[in-house]
């Protein structure tokens, strides 16, 4: 068995697809009418056509539930912050930070479905080596083992200014 894509049902396509495109940069892979497929795999399915294939009535479903998040990573944080602070969002909670050192936010997209993004790994160990942290103090203060930092650093270009 092999899973394939997350897919949220949607009140209006449109609205969504707009959403998705604007605020976090998707776009359109393949567009079906009822269905649609985005860049990095997210499936929307309208409402209507979701239940009808469940033979329920939607609003019997409960699917504005707000019991699930779909999780992305972004290198450029502060900039993506920023652009969400310029945008009419719903914010679950304004950017914070983990304890291991990850900023993210969370916000509702059209349908109340949970978005959170969260720091690229990556940036937050160039984030910590660019204020002078060893490789060590990082692993320490990400309580991760070293190797896993070296790797992260490896990846992507550097942290946000």
């Amino acid at each position: 068995m092999e899973f394939k894509n997350p897919l949220l049902a949607v009140a209006d396509m449109e609205r969504s697809v707009t959403f998705y495109r604007q605020v976090l940069g998707l776009e359109v892979i393949m567009d079906l009418g009822a269905n649609v497929t985005l860049t990095g795999g997210v499936c929307l399915q309208t409402a209507d056509s979701w239940a009808g294939f469940l033979e329920r009535d939607p609003g019997e479903l409960g699917w504005y539930g707000k019991v699930s998040e779909l999780y992305f990573e972004e290198d450029a944080f502060d900039t993506f912050a920023e652009k969400l602070r310029s945008m009419d969002i719903h914010y679950v909670h304004p950017v914070k930070e983990h304890t291991w050192g990850q900023r993210v936010v969370r916000f509702y997209d059209p349908d109340c479905h949970i978005i959170e993004v969260g720091e690229a790994i990556s940036a937050v160990c160039r984030r910590f080596a660019d204020s002078g942290m060893t490789t060590e103090q990082i692993a320490r203060r990400m309580d991760v083992p070293v190797a896993f930092v070296e790797n992260a650093m490896q990846e992507g270009g550097p942290a946000d200014e």
